[in-house]
């Protein structure tokens, strides 16, 4: 696919590319080399996590010659060979005793560096869960609950991060407090609404504006299942995060913003307009699968519209899927079969939520092909089992593991009519 690949006469495959090519513009290599500092005169050492961890840890062994040493933690299926750094897998997005275990090492690795030494912190989207170290007192059982919670009831990442933080003893600045006195710089990949480096990861290399009190708001805003244990220190302050930390240098090597620029270059050299709503798009998919359809009316064909950002779930069904499977879906009932409109809304890693897929494509035929073959789709929606109908229907976006998260991808294309 390319130059020559034609959206009118193949708009799914159009569709498909325009994705490959925001990906490919969110990979570790070659944006991370213009970032990586000068060897330092002692060690070395290399911690982090996220969908994109490996692939940083394998550009920065092809970038220092010389001996060096580390751990970085991601998602099972997202490992890739690394001759001296060590990739370790773990769930996501909920923790399990592995991914603590490592970030347990990767505090400890940190904690030993000296003045002249060099630590660099590898962070992209997937960490918060990946490198989960609870803070003393917490089980990890209550974070695996307290997350189960919160991504069930559709808390945003800014929401679920800023619990995070409180309970790690990692996240929230700690990593960079740990790294005293050694040069800290930390390398990321953005997977959030505005790149803050605050709430990417968690912020373990950053000084944490957010409060306990504010963890409690969260989770009592979303009714949280929380232990009388977590609750009394978080109510007591004992769980702050600290609010003066050595950041050192922080680097944003790749941001939504890129992935969406690339998009929108291919397009054009395609020949559509772009209509552009930017890579902030929140809220509730379904909600958002019907504004944009009211955008869908009001424009002029032929063009697409793209859209990021970060939408949110609420789970009340039984079933399986994701934002961008939802979004699909209600996209799809929004307009109802209307001719010449095509779509994909996918994850750029490569998994949306519990899809166990990147997301899905709909067609002007999607909703009768569910018909015919006897799929009620506004149940599927009304059960959350997005990703069911589209897998029964062969729609689904799987490219597999991306090893890179710059959020949602979303593009909508309108064909001049017949």
């Amino acid at each position: 696919m390319g130059q020559g690949l034609s959206w009118q006469a193949d708009p799914r495959a159009f569709l498909e590319h325009l994705f490959a090519v925001a990906v490919a513009a969110a990979r570790a290599a070659p944006a991370i080399f213009p970032y990586l500092p000068p060897p330092p005169a002692g060690g070395l050492s290399v911690g982090g996590a996220g969908k994109a961890a490996a692939d940083m840890a394998r550009a920065v062994e092809q970038h220092y010659a010389r001996a060096l040493e580390g751990i970085v933690i991601v998602p099972d299926g997202y490992g890739a060979p690394c001759a001296r750094i060590e990739v370790v897998e773990a769930s996501h997005p909920v923790p399990d005793a592995r991914g603590a275990a490592a970030a347990q090492r990767i505090l400890a690795l940190t904690q030993s560096a000296g003045p002249d030494d060099l630590v660099l912190c590898l962070l992209s989207g997937g960490a918060s869960a990946l490198m989960a170290l609870p803070a003393p007192g917490i089980a990890l059982a209550d974070k695996r609950k307290i997350t189960q919670s919160l991504l069930r009831a559709g808390a945003s990442i800014d929401e679920i991060n800023c619990v995070r933080k409180h309970l790690s003893s990692i996240k929230g600045g700690r990593l960079a407090a740990a790294a005293a006195p050694a040069r800290l710089v930390s390398l990321i990949i953005s997977d959030v609404v505005g790149d803050d480096p605050a709430v990417i990861a968690s912020g373990p290399t950053v000084r944490d504006p957010t409060t306990c009190a504010d963890a409690l708001a969260f989770l009592a805003r979303y009714d949280a299942e929380v232990s009388a244990n977590v609750r009394a220190l978080l109510e007591q302050g004992a769980l702050e995060t600290p609010k003066s930390v050595a950041a050192g240098a922080v680097h944003i090597i790749a941001r939504p913003a890129d992935a969406f620029r690339a998009a929108a270059i291919c397009a054009r050299e395609h020949g559509l307009a772009v209509i552009d709503l930017g890579d902030g798009c929140e809220g509730a998919a379904h909600i958002a699968a019907a504004a944009q359809a009211a955008r869908v009316r009001e424009a002029k064909a032929p063009c697409v519209i793209l859209s990021g950002g970060e939408l949110t779930v609420t789970v009340n069904g039984d079933g399986r899927g994701g934002p961008n499977t939802e979004f699909a879906l209600a996209l799809a009932l929004a307009l109802d079969g209307a001719a010449g409109i095509y779509a994909l809304a996918a994850d750029t890693d490569g998994v949306d939520g519990a899809a166990r897929a990147a997301g899905a494509l709909i067609t002007p035929t999607t909703l009768a092909r569910a018909r015919a073959a006897g799929l009620d789709s506004a149940n599927s929606l009304r059960r959350n089992d997005s990703a069911g109908l589209f897998a029964a229907l062969g729609d689904l976006v799987d490219p597999g593991p991306t090893r890179t998260n710059v959020n949602d991808f979303r593009a909508i294309l309108l064909l001049p009519p017949a």
